[in-house]
């Protein structure tokens, strides 16, 4: 088991956002975290990566794994071209700072580079780069630490159809290559189908779905309904977002 999480509890002032949630992701397996926006599901991940910190549970992984996180919006640093961007984790993490030699580093960036298909666009900056473009450096950033545990927070958002089935794509050839346990919050029905083995989804702090994708699509759930559906009338009210 690569990513236990336990009776996890978060609260920001009087406002309970998660709300003692517990869930298992193993090796090579993708959970999908669905939800209003607000339901805690970017909140999750933070905690998890260590960005915030948790109020109570546990989070069990591993001794010595790597834990890397993808931005909704690429995070990449905009005066640093696509190579520095990439290496900066190897260059500027103490635990790998001194650890490769140039030569090492620059065929690392070059082999992430091509695993998520963009070779030699190096000397480019963000700017120069499509959104989609975007996300994938972002990618390559994110697994040049071979990390064992991926987070993605909203890896498809703002980009068109096409673009949204080649991320999804790639997260499922990550997640092959690494064997990683990967967590995706999304609103995305397509990148539910494509790239997700199980899902739950948040309502007021509360896991209220758990289950495979097809359970998911079925509707049995009254949740999971309204959810696929994307109908205003359900249990959930889209006032208390």
């Amino acid at each position: 088991m690569s990513l236990i999480i336990k009776n996890l509890t978060k609260s920001f002032n009087s406002k309970k956002v998660l709300n003692n949630i517990s869930f298992e992701v193993q090796n090579g397996q993708t959970l999908g975290v669905v939800g209003f926006s607000g339901s805690g599901k970017s909140t999750l991940l933070k905690i998890i990566s260590g960005i915030l910190y948790k109020d109570s549970g546990e989070i069990i992984i591993p001794d010595n794994s790597e834990i890397a996180m993808t931005f909704q919006y690429s995070a990449l640093f905009d005066f640093l071209n696509v190579y520095d961007n990439i290496a900066f984790p190897l260059v500027e993490r103490k635990e790998f700072r001194g650890k490769y030699t140039n030569e090492e580093i620059s065929k690392i960036v070059k082999e992430r580079l091509e695993l998520v298909g963009l070779s030699g666009i190096e000397d480019k900056y963000p700017s120069e780069l499509s959104g989609g473009m975007q996300k994938r450096v972002g990618f390559a950033r994110a697994i040049v630490t071979n990390p064992n545990i991926i987070l993605y927070d909203e890896p498809t958002a703002g980009l068109d159809p096409v673009t949204s089935t080649l991320i999804e794509d790639y997260i499922v050839q990550l997640k092959k290559e690494l064997n990683a346990a990967c967590v995706v919050v999304t609103h995305q029905l397509s990148t539910i189908k494509r790239a997700v083995d199980y899902v739950i989804m948040l309502y007021q702090g509360n896991i209220v779905f758990k289950g495979t994708v097809n359970e998911l699509l079925a509707g049995t759930n009254e949740y999971a309904r309204q959810f696929v559906s994307a109908s205003i009338h359900g249990p959930m009210n889209i006032a208390s977002k």
